[in-house]
């Protein structure tokens, strides 16, 4: 019998222009949207009331974006960083230009922009993905820059 292991990439199988697409994607209900924001103590209105935010420009409570973030990152894991990554070194360029709300489904997907041995840690490089979340329709919901200290297959423990 073999044992597969399921585990994400290493840096040597990372290649830039690379994109791949994290499925499936996740429905993010009210449920969720209320949970995470009190979670992380996240009291604005605009997830939480609903009689209030009914009366702002977009009629409706907004899905926290730091949950739209966790989601869009998070969907990546199993494919890419699964025990094969060193440590998370930075987000850039974060933005969220649609809003996603009650009952949306976001679909996660990520480019590998570049690649680069580490200087200062053998065994080891750095990667920058480029994620994209859009939601059922085609909107890109939210995007994120994000720098990640991958361990070279050689090296991994």
């Amino acid at each position: 019998m073999t044992d597969v292991v399921q585990r994400g990439l290493y840096y040597d199988e990372l290649e830039p222009g690379t994109r791949y697409l994290h499925r499936p994607g996740r429905t993010l209900t009210e449920a969720d949207n209320v949970l995470f924001s009190t979670l992380t103590m996240n009291t604005q209105a605009l997830h939480l009331d609903a009689a209030w935010s009914a009366d702002q420009p977009f009629g409706q409570r907004l899905v926290n974006s730091m949950m739209t973030l966790a989601v869009l990152v998070g969907a990546s894991v199993t494919q890419l960083t699964q025990g094969t990554i060193v440590a998370n070194l930075g987000f850039t360029e974060v933005r969220f230009p649609h809003p996603l709300f009650h009952g949306d489904t976001l679909y996660s997907e990520t480019v590998v922009v570049a690649k680069r041995p580490s200087t200062s840690r053998p065994g080891q490089g750095v990667v920058t993905l480029a994620h994209t979340g859009r939601n059922q329709d085609g909107a890109v919901v939210a995007e994120a820059t994000r720098t990640v200290l991958f361990w070279t297959k050689e090296a991994a423990p």
